[in-house]
């Protein structure tokens, strides 16, 4: 999805202002929230949102933003730079991703 947002901050704001407020961390076969401690496997969460945002002088700029629910009411963001996405990642994992990168 095209970010209806200027930028990667208004983005993470409008996003904590709707409710999602914990950080997830992208790890190799699920993602991690440190705070409160927790981890969701694939099929615990679902992947709601996204926004890619373009760097204008570099390709190193490039971000995306994931608004993601659990299974049990846990909503948060992740971000990740794109083409981050390599063979250390469960199938699981990329399947889960690919879905909202292509």
């Amino acid at each position: 999805m095209t970010a209806p947002y200027a930028t990667l901050t208004e983005a993470l704001d409008d996003l904590k202002r709707r409710g999602y407020t914990l950080d997830f961390d992208l790890q190799p076969d699920h993602i991690a929230c440190s705070t409160p401690q927790m981890q969701l496997q694939p099929e615990e969460f679902e992947i709601v949102e996204v926004y890619r945002f373009e760097g204008a002088s570099s390709p190193d700029d490039n971000d995306v933003v994931y608004a993601i629910e659990g299974k049990h009411g846990q909503k948060g963001v992740m971000t990740d730079a794109y083409g981050a996405y390599a063979s250390q990642f469960s199938t699981n994992m990329l399947a889960k991703l690919r879905i909202h990168t292509t």
